[in-house]
């Protein structure tokens, strides 16, 4: 029996997950920026507007969707991260940022579905 490590299916859905922005248009700005409080999987853009996108795989639904797993603490690390990226950048607060989430959940057949939501949260005010 061959089983595939978790690093291993995170790097394959990081990349399936590029892979599917670029394909849609988008440019990638950076994969994996870390801050001391989280990290952004990818950061792109799309036009004017750049996209902030978490990369979530899912083994199976048996206990909710990938996109169940971005709960508010994770939601929260994502919003720390992106401020810290903008203001590293020199981007300030007037450049159009969205929060994307890219869920994979395996096929059964040794491939992956996908699932881009776009808008997928917002900041509370």
């Amino acid at each position: 029996m061959t089983t595939k490590s978790p690093a291993g299916d995170g790097k394959t859905a990081e990349r399936l997950a590029r892979d599917l922005l670029k394909r849609q248009g988008l440019r990638i700005r950076e994969q994996n920026y870390r801050t001391p409080r989280g990290e952004i999987d990818i950061i792109a853009e799309e036009g004017d507007t750049l996209v902030f996108a978490e990369v979530r795989l899912r083994s199976n639904a048996t206990f909710g969707g990938a996109a169940a797993t971005i709960d508010a603490r994770k939601q929260q690390k994502l919003f720390y991260a992106s401020a810290h990226y903008l203001q590293a950048e020199g981007l300030g607060e007037t450049r159009p940022c969205r929060f994307d989430a890219i869920c994979l959940t395996p096929d059964g057949a040794g491939d992956y579905q996908l699932e881009w939501i776009r808008d997928a949260f917002r900041p509370s005010p």
